[in-house]
């Protein structure tokens, strides 16, 4: 493992440098190590570089100036790729991270080769309610946003988890005021609603069924408008699926960046290794045994 501290910005890179590059987004008010519980399986076959958003964890605040967007956020992860001698990545981003994704894809073709879009959406609601929350932590700090953020990425059951409490202190100690509220600001005037059309890289959107940030409805109408992606959904978790029930995001996400067929096929393979994190090999292995061509495509997909 390396960890190299960039202007723009801070990165971490693990797994083999032979691998294939995957490039790993954060949320908001999360750092780059909200993606530990998928690192370890991930770089074991892939070079993994997770990044810090502006002024989270050790990125710098002035990473993204006054105005700027998710293309600006997006131009920092093809530079740090560029830096890194990176031509063509998977990225996997998880919020907004996963809107710089869909950027990417869209509007950088040539340089996404596989996506996922985690916990995400298009289109993040009505403006005015971020820039309510960008003036209150000008005002406030991020502290006080920490009661709210339990509720959306969490459920009730995981909220005092060690994992949970962890990312919650970052967010309370570890994030730029400032920083924070430019990315609010980044999110009131982000739409990607048009451009999903234009995405050509085999892509995965992942859903906590749970989620009050970013409802299943967003991840459908996501997979819904970019050509051959497919859709799985994680029962028992909200916002930070990932977090909250990692054996089935990992084994999405490892089904699909190792799939090199087609996007159907990316779809069934992802699809059918959460079932199996969610009931366990046995009874998959016998509702699969018990299968005919009239029940073959609800076999694959994710059970509560």
């Amino acid at each position: 493992m390396t960890t190299r501290p960039t202007s723009a910005p801070h990165h971490r890179v693990d797994g083999p440098s032979s691998g294939p590059p995957l490039i790993l987004g954060p949320s908001l008010g999360t750092p780059l190590s909200v993606w530990d519980p998928q690192t370890a399986a991930l770089a074991r076959t892939h070079r993994v570089i997770r990044w810090d958003l502006p002024g989270h964890g050790r990125s710098p605040a002035a990473l993204l100036p006054h105005g700027g967007g998710i293309p600006e956020l997006a131009a920092s992860v093809v530079a740090l790729a560029d830096s890194l001698g990176i031509d063509r990545f998977g990225y996997a981003g998880i919020s907004l991270g996963g809107a710089v994704g869909i950027h990417l894809a869209a509007h950088h073709p040539d340089r996404v080769s596989r996506l996922a879009v985690v916990c995400s959406s298009a289109h993040f609601g009505e403006p005015h309610g971020w820039r309510e929350r960008a003036r209150a932590v000008r005002a406030s700090g991020t502290a006080p946003l920490a009661p709210g953020a339990a509720e959306r990425w969490f459920t009730p059951a995981f909220a005092q988890a060690p994992a949970a409490t962890a990312l919650l202190g970052a967010l309370r100690s570890a994030t730029d005021p400032e920083a924070y509220a430019r990315l609010c600001e980044a999110l009131a005037s982000y739409d990607a609603r048009g451009a999903l059309h234009r995405i050509t890289a085999p892509t995965l959107v992942v859903a906590g069924r749970d989620d009050p940030a970013t409802p299943v409805a967003h991840a459908r109408e996501i997979a819904d408008a970019i050509p051959g992606a497919g859709l799985v959904e994680i029962p028992r978790a909200a916002h930070l699926a990932h977090v909250e029930r990692p054996e089935e995001v990992t084994s999405a996400l490892l089904a699909h960046f190792a799939t090199g067929g087609d996007d159907d096929g990316s779809r069934h393979t992802a699809g059918l290794a959460v079932r199996r994190a969610v009931l366990g090999d046995a009874q998959v292995d016998r509702a699969i045994a018990r299968t005919t061509p009239l029940t073959a495509e609800t076999a694959a997909a994710p059970e509560e």
